[in-house]
């Protein structure tokens, strides 16, 4: 889902990945330290802030086309099984991506039960390769097979729902989605509040797996956003907490993104956020925006994917919405985050 921004007409696509961008790297690492006490202290490079760092960023999907998809509008990010990264389109489109070079090696078409389009916009690659997708239209979160049929569809609470069913707003319901370790605990992020709840306050609904496999509702957590921004994504670290994009846009000044850690779910239906980074303060590594920006590596970001581990540093992988627009990209950033 897009926040408020400027809508132009789109440049005609370009569907040559080598034409099409650019990979810029942050560098060789710092050298080795004497522990692993040292390798936490030691100043990142290119850091953001203390604990977060920006390892390089990738244009080189942007504005392109793969077997005849539109390669943009990405929404969300998962780590796949097989080695790759899944990447979501939010008309219904799923990528599988090379984890390393980021170039499409597939495209699966989504649809909802009457063969529309869906508006996708949080993914789980499930423990069995199956893939666990939100969509923000009802919002719904249903789950396909990897060839994308339809296997099911999650329980959700009628207040979640969007108006006048509930009191979800039209684009602004199950934005994230993420499953915690273990695989027992599924949780979907609302990008915006309910009618009627304070106006930095969001709602994230849990599902817990059971012995047979599906999921059944379980706790609801509240979460506050900075002024004026909503989230738009969650994913779950290895210890079990949440890392949360908090984004919002302000025409003629451009995109707020901000990274935050949450509290373990679990210890309390409240959730506290320690700020980890505002993207603004990255290092712009050269790159380039179309529109204006605090800092020109920012966008419309909304995926984002733990993907490993690198010198005790989360590698978080974030990508943004272009929204088919010209003056926007589809553009990714690596990261190494203390978390």
């Amino acid at each position: 889902m897009r926040p408020r921004t400027l809508r132009t007409s789109l440049a005609t696509l370009t569907a040559s990945l080598a034409a099409a961008g650019c990979l810029v790297a942050a560098g060789p690492a710092a050298g080795p330290a004497a522990g692993p006490a040292a390798a936490q202290e030691r100043p990142q490079r290119n850091a953001c802030s203390p604990a977060v760092s920006l390892a390089e960023y990738s244009d080189a999907l942007d504005k392109t086309t793969y077997d005849g998809t539109y390669v943009g509008k990405l929404s969300a990010l998962a780590r796949d099984g097989r080695g790759g990264v899944a990447a979501l389109s939010d008309r219904s489109a799923l990528f599988r991506l090379d984890a390393r070079t980021l170039k499409p090696r597939d495209v699966t078409p989504l649809a909802d039960e009457n063969g529309a389009a869906l508006d996708a916009e949080g993914l789980v690659v499930d423990r069995d390769g199956s893939y666990l997708v939100s969509s923000e239209t009802e919002p719904s979160v249903r789950r396909y097979s990897r060839t994308g049929e339809i296997l099911g569809r999650l329980p959700v609470p009628d207040d979640l729902r969007t108006a006048p069913e509930g009191g979800a707003r039209a684009n602004g319901s199950f934005e994230g989605l993420t499953l915690l370790p273990g695989g027992r605990t599924l949780i979907a992020s609302m990008e915006y509040p309910l009618a009627g709840d304070p106006a930095d306050t969001v709602r994230l609904q849990s599902w817990r797996r059971t012995g047979h496999g599906d999921f059944r509702l379980g706790t609801r957590y509240t979460y506050r956003t900075d002024p004026g921004l909503g989230v738009s994504e969650v994913t779950a670290t290895p210890s079990g907490r949440l890392l949360v994009l908090e984004r919002g846009f302000t025409s003629g000044v451009g995109n707020t993104v901000r990274l935050y850690l949450t509290d373990r779910p679990g210890g309390g239906t409240a959730l506290g956020k320690r700020l980890l980074a505002d993207l603004a303060d990255c290092p712009s590594l050269g790159a380039t925006a179309g529109q204006p920006q605090p800092n020109p590596l920012l966008d419309n970001y909304e995926g984002m994917a733990v993907t490993g581990r690198t010198e005790g540093r989360l590698d978080v992988l974030i990508v943004s919405d272009d929204n088919q627009n010209a003056v926007q990209t589809t553009r990714f950033l690596r990261l190494r985050v203390r978390a």
